[in-house]
């Protein structure tokens, strides 16, 4: 029974962990990871609110922080 019970709890507290949202800068910061990996020569990341990133046409949602708040916009510059 003590087993049981603390199998329960290390599955709550890992399942809490997993569900937090994450910072908006550290999310940025794994997504430009992501894109660099890419060899991505030129292109913007920008943290807007989530109204905000309805608006852009070009622009492409990468990511949504602050509890869905806010969102992570990219878009790659032409040169």
């Amino acid at each position: 029974m003590k087993r049981f019970a603390l199998a329960f709890i290390c599955t709550a507290l890992a399942t809490s962990a997993l569900a937090a949202p994450k910072d908006c800068e550290e999310l940025k910061n794994e997504i430009e990871v992501k894109i660099q990996a890419n060899a991505v020569p030129s292109y913007t990341l920008e943290i807007v609110s989530k109204q905000e990133a309805e608006k852009h046409d070009i622009a492409m949602v990468v990511g949504t922080c602050d509890n869905g708040t806010k969102a992570i916009i990219y878009q790659k510059n032409d040169r």
